[in-house]
């Protein structure tokens, strides 16, 4: 089955407090282009991410709000930020790395809440018949390269999608809209 390639830069999601306490009582974050997954999408405003050894500004904040905050980085950022965040799957923060997210002149320090994604694979429950949420496997490039330890997610609102970060994605000369398929 050919699964196409969804490659993402640093992030943030927030939870609706962190939104207020960044952007002010009542905000509602602005929807600048839906993403792959249904109701996911990139929104018009941005933040800084810091920590005591360095900063990296313009990183999209995604929605919409979630139940926890999460920063998620690449490892290329890792040594500006002085940090080493573990690679685990979303919403797995426990023992995760703390980071500072700015807005302006507005700061919120947040405990574990920072970590780089795991590869994984989006699907619908439909699809990738076999296979169940937490299975891990490889997947081929057309360049036949093995990228091993994907992670499935399964959920009905999902589209079937690879998605790797900006640093894997050059590792693995892959783009967005690149096909794999499951070794």
């Amino acid at each position: 089955m050919k699964i196409n390639v969804g490659v993402s830069n640093h992030h943030v999601h927030l939870t609706d407090k962190d939104v207020e306490e960044l952007f002010g009582k009542g905000y509602i974050l602005t929807k600048k282009r839906d993403l792959s997954q249904k109701g996911q999408y990139a929104c018009e405003e941005v933040v800084s991410i810091k920590t005591n050894k360095g900063i990296i500004d313009r990183v999209r904040v995604l929605g919409p709000t979630r139940k926890y905050t999460q920063v998620e980085v690449l490892k290329s950022d890792c040594e500006i930020l002085g940090i080493n965040p573990p690679v685990r799957d979303s919403g797995d923060l426990d023992n995760s790395e703390s980071i500072t997210i700015v807005n302006g002149e507005k700061e919120i320090f947040r405990k574990n809440s920072c970590i780089i994604a795991a590869r994984h694979i989006h699907a619908n429950n439909e699809e990738l018949e076999g296979y169940n949420t937490n299975d891990v496997v490889s997947v081929i490039t057309n360049d036949n390269q093995i990228i091993d330890d994907v992670h499935i997610k399964k959920d009905s609102s999902y589209s079937l999608e690879l998605h790797v970060d900006k640093d894997e994605a050059k590792l693995f000369n892959l783009e967005n809209g690149d096909v794999v398929k499951i070794k």
